[in-house]
């Protein structure tokens, strides 16, 4: 094997899944005092207090499957590489990674002064043990395909259907401090995915030493190899903390000594909090944005991930129909619901695959194009009409019910609120019931089929069109609507495994191709990409805001 190039840095990649939700209390006149000296505390602490809206899921990064859970884990994680200020994959456990002449082959050479906080050595091992994890069919790991759809990684497929043992994954330790990863096929952007949470390492002695279940459910069920550590704890807590890692081998660039983190549902409790300055950064909606209009310490980033309506077209006939999701999908005003609901520079979105997150062979966005689906994918109340006459005649009636889950959190109602409000309007004889659920349910729900219509969202895991598309192959993990086309999987296939994965002009003509299938059946119905406008305090800087995978970085903030 000949090794021809020296890998330290490359390609934008990652994931995701964020979240949404909060909740809270208003704070009695009587508490005001303590409220006020508890504020002085915090503000003058070097520890930085973070607004989530949805509780922890997961703290295993091979089980997690939400922005929340990645952005903790990789708060005290570290993988083999990690992401810069402009979302680049760079060194952070692998120090240099040897690529071999035919891209199949990476050797990634780990840090020697790579510990987890039990003083125990961070090895090889640690990532085969996490990567086995994976892809054992007994971990159920919704995400195990991104080793093998994705990260192509040897065996995996195999493994991952029970067909072949863990151990046969192509991944080995060769000594303590070297990792060798074969590949089906080449990948572009796999150095991209390692700092994507379902590749972190997990001590594998640590973990065996835990009783079954435990593992992640509280301070002492956790290792440290990253800038921070878990300090307080519990499954679904709505506030835990962490504190910075003085063993990490780049501790001297971490300023922090430490996170507080609080659940919050209530966007408007939420920005009471930090008006407050119980909180340093807070996420806020529709006309809260408004009313801090030019303010300073408001910053507007994008968040990258897809706001979008699942229909279960395999469990509710009228929903297999096609001329029917297409009128549900054009009976929405997409334009009215950023600019009148959401009002935090989130934008409308007409493409299966969001915009400003992929580029291509040329440099161009992927989606720039918002037109390009214009005749089945439009703010049009006409052309949705027509499509429901169609579905109606195909189906033999002219009623229909449908049910829309969705999660509890503030912003969320008030989009549902609208859809139901702008399909009911558009669609005579078509009624909308709302189902609000805790965000673990609901996504239990899609996930088991257990829905109708849901509004739902995808963040990009790595920096490619796939990330999206790869969701629609038949039996995906996350296709909820079960939806099947044997020409759209074969031109995926042609892409991630077949005719074009060295010809990157001509695989990117496929996927816009694979799109079209997508959007001409309707799939799905995009709604909108997704921004934060983030309230943020003037004395904090250097926190990283990235559209794919982890959406916010720590480990370089600072607290003046």
């Amino acid at each position: 094997m000949k090794l021809v190039k020296q890998v330290g840095a490359t390609l934008l990649a990652g994931a995701m899944a964020f979240s949404l939700v909060g909740c809270g209390s208003s704070a009695a006149p009587a508490s005001s005092a303590a409220s006020a000296a508890q504020s002085a505390v915090a503000a003058a602490s070097n520890v930085l207090n973070v607004m989530v809206e949805v509780e922890v899921a997961s703290l295993d990064p091979q089980i997690a499957t939400d922005g929340t859970s990645f952005e903790v884990i990789a708060d005290y994680t570290d993988g083999l590489m990690q992401m810069d200020a402009n979302g680049k994959a760079v060194p952070a456990i692998a120090e240099s990674c040897d690529v071999s002449e035919d891209g199949l082959t990476y050797t990634f050479h780990l840090r020697k002064d790579a510990n987890w906080s039990n003083g125990e050595a961070v090895t090889a091992d640690d990532f085969v043990f996490g990567w086995q994890r994976a892809a054992d069919p007994a971990t159920a790991s919704e995400y195990s395909y991104m080793l093998s759809d994705i990260g192509q990684i040897k065996n995996a497929a195999a493994v991952i259907a029970g067909e072949k043992p863990v151990t046969d994954l192509g991944v080995k330790a060769v000594d303590e401090k070297t990792l060798e990863v074969t590949l089906e096929v080449p990948v572009s952007y796999f150095l991209g995915l390692m700092y994507f949470p379902t590749f972190y390492p997990i001590n594998r002695s640590f973990y065996e030493g835990l009783a079954t279940g435990t593992f992640g459910t509280s301070p002492e069920t956790v290792l440290s190899n990253g800038a921070f550590k878990v300090e307080s704890y519990e499954p679904a807590a709505l506030s835990f903390s962490l504190v910075k890692n003085p063993d990490y081998y780049d501790a001297a660039k971490v300023s922090l000594d430490g996170l507080n983190y609080q659940v919050i549902k209530d966007s408007q409790q939420a920005f009471m909090s930090y008006q407050n300055g119980d909180l340093d950064i807070v996420k806020l909606s529709g006309d809260q944005v408004d009313q801090v209009d030019g303010d300073p310490e408001l910053k507007v980033v994008g968040a990258g991930y897809l706001w979008y309506l699942t229909m279960n077209g395999h469990d509710v006939p009228a929903l297999a129909n096609a001329n029917m999701r297409l009128a549900l999908s054009n009976a929405v005003n997409r334009a009215s619901i950023v600019e009148d609901v959401v009002k935090d520079g989130s934008v409308a979105t007409y493409t299966a695959v969001p915009p400003q997150f992929a580029t291509g062979p040329d440099g161009s966005d992927f989606s720039a194009d918002q037109t390009r689906f214009a005749e089945v994918c439009s703010d049009d109340a006409e052309k949705a009409a027509a499509y429901y006459k169609k579905a109606c005649e195909e189906l033999g009636q002219d009623s229909f019910t449908f049910e829309l889950l969705l999660e509890d959190q503030t912003e969320t109602q008030n989009v549902a609120a609208v859809l139901k409000e702008q399909i009911e309007g558009a669609l005579p004889g078509v009624s909308i019931n709302l189902k609000v659920e805790p965000k673990k349910q609901r996504v239990e729900d899609i996930q088991n089929g257990v829905y109708e219509v849901c509004l739902t969202r995808w963040g990009p895991d790595y920096a490619d069109p796939m990330t999206y598309l790869g969701m629609w192959i038949t039996d995906n993990n996350n296709n909820y609507g079960l939806w099947s086309s044997k020409d759209y999987d074969a031109i995926i296939a042609d892409c991630t495994t077949g005719a074009y994965i060295t010809d990157a002009e001509a695989r990117w003509a496929a996927l816009y191709d694979a799109e079209k299938i997508v959007m001409d059946e309707a799939v799905i119905a995009p709604l909108y990409t997704k921004a934060d406008a983030n309230m943020i305090k003037a004395n904090i800087k250097g926190i990283e805001f990235h559209p794919v995978a982890l959406n916010r970085v720590y480990k370089n903030a600072t607290k003046g």
